[in-house]
């Protein structure tokens, strides 16, 4: 439930900037139930030609793949939890990972929980919801598709820095954090793009597995 209100705001900017590029609402949402993938649909939509090119479309390619590469990473940190359960109902849920259920999945586990159904179940929840709002945005058309017009940009992120605080461990993570803002800082300041986002994730995975277990 604390994630509704982000994923509301941000599928409806999603809807927004799918009506504003020419898509019709059948296909706005065909896009939101098929891709499912908040930032990824945002960014590409923002990159939308006008005619598509070779060139247009290895830019859109690259773009959503150097944001979608953190899931690699999250689908690594779930797997010794998920890998005892069910295969059908568990890669469903893996086909709905996203940021949200990543956090929702790994605070419950972390706090010793075991079904995986929080976890699958958060994520088929919020992708129903995800797909729904994406009709009133499209109807809301130009109010907004910036997201930063009314700060729409920051919802998400602050969501989850709030629900990651509670995943944050002194003794394990008191390097791993830091080292992982600082090299994507430095990423996004020295490569275009969204590759800071990854490199940041794997800065800060590496650092949390070598320093796991030095006091």
């Amino acid at each position: 439930m604390p994630m509704l209100p982000g994923v509301l705001v941000f599928a409806a900017a999603v809807g927004a900037a799918s009506a504003e590029k020419g898509l019709t609402l059948g296909q706005a949402v065909l896009m939101s139930f098929s891709v499912y993938a908040g930032a990824s649909q945002l960014l590409a939509l923002q990159l939308w030609p006008e005619i598509f090119s070779l060139s247009a479309i290895v830019a859109l390619v690259v773009v959503t793949t150097a944001v979608n590469l953190r899931f690699l990473l999250m689908g690594a940190a779930l797997q010794p939890w998920l890998s005892s359960g069910p295969p059908a109902p568990i890669h469903l849920g893996l086909a709905g990972l996203t940021d949200a259920n990543f956090v929702i999945g790994s605070r419950y586990h972390a706090g010793g929980g075991q079904d995986a159904g929080v976890f699958v179940g958060a994520g088929l929840f919020m992708w129903i919801v995800w797909t729904l709002a994406t009709i009133p945005g499209h109807a809301l058309g130009h109010l907004l598709t910036d997201p930063k017009r009314f700060a729409i940009d920051m919802v998400m992120p602050l969501t989850f820095t709030v629900m990651s605080v509670g995943l944050f461990r002194m003794r394990r993570d008191r390097l791993a954090w830091p080292v992982a803002g600082a090299v994507a800082v430095v990423t996004a300041q020295l490569v275009e793009g969204f590759w800071f986002i990854i490199a940041g994730a794997i800065a800060g995975s590496l650092a949390a597995g070598v320093f796991r277990d030095r006091g």
